[in-house]
């Protein structure tokens, strides 16, 4: 593999990134199961390579960022799904209390994402 072809593998593989954020924040699934294909074929490809040009260092960093910034945002957004859930799955009605002060579990139990009606 040449250097010239490495650095054009690299180059691909942070413009992919950078699309695949893209596709990520409009929801555009086809699209990025598409980019994350073609990642995986790149990724297959680079993970021969044993040293890189000194001039495709800078590269090699915006790699690392793009991809950084990626798992940031998946990450953040899988924590505000699960809070999401959570929140649904918790008991809408609070406790009431009994004629002798004590507390007594409402009947419904707000899982509002069941499935059931």
């Amino acid at each position: 593999m040449s250097t010239h072809t490495t650095h054009e593998y690299l180059l691909r593989l942070r413009d992919l990134l950078i699309e695949e954020r893209e596709c990520a924040k409009i929801l555009n699934l086809p699209a990025m199961t598409r980019v994350m294909a073609e990642k995986e074929e790149l990724l297959q490809i680079l993970a021969h390579t044993q040293t890189i040009d000194p001039s495709d260092k800078t590269i090699a960093t915006q790699i690392r960022h793009e991809n950084r910034r990626n798992a940031y945002l998946f990450k953040s957004t899988l924590g505000w799904i699960r809070q999401t859930m959570e929140f649904f799955g918790k008991r809408t009605v609070t406790s009431t209390y009994s004629a002798t002060a004590g507390t007594v579990a409402a009947p419904v139990n707000g899982r509002l994402l069941s499935g059931r009606v």
